[in-house]
């Protein structure tokens, strides 16, 4: 999702041609095909885009992580649907408030908006029981609290 995220924040004023290039990095089979794909976005929009394509190669070692998953685990990563549809429905609830009395009423507005919002949430994500078996692995010991495995 770091991925994606830094896609998203740094590439949302550029063209879909060139996101669609950008995805080619995140969307990489392998490591190598992602150090690949980068090299071909730089030499295709490094001299357009130069700030972006320095963040990725900053943040790469950070980024690059996530190719250690499996590629069903990775797309359940990058696939920020879901974060962006909870973030556009915050949007909705509070871009008509000119203010709150205090941070306990925003966190009850937002409560209720999540609540609201979950009922339309009806789609499985692809692959999840799969998914969740293979970070209960990478991650030995984190889930068990929170989920019933």
């Amino acid at each position: 999702m770091a991925i994606c995220l830094l896609d998203n924040g740094r590439v949302k004023f550029i063209l879909e041609e060139q996101t669609s290039s950008a995805a080619l990095v995140y969307k990489a089979a392998t490591l190598n095909a992602a150090e690949m794909a980068l090299d071909e976005l730089e030499t295709k929009w490094g001299d357009k885009y130069p700030v972006v394509i320095k963040s990725w190669r900053n943040k790469w070692a950070l980024l690059s992580v996530y190719f250690k998953y499996p590629d069903y685990v990775r797309t359940t990563i990058y696939t920020t649907n879901a974060v962006e549809a909870v973030h556009r429905q915050f949007r909705k609830l509070t871009k008509t408030k000119g203010g709150f009395a205090n941070e306990n009423s925003l966190l009850k507005l937002l409560y209720a908006g999540i609540l609201k919002a979950s009922e339309r949430w009806t789609h499985p994500i692809q692959n999840w029981n799969l998914t969740l078996s293979q970070l209960s692995i990478h991650f030995e010991g984190r889930l068990e609290n929170h989920i019933d495995l």
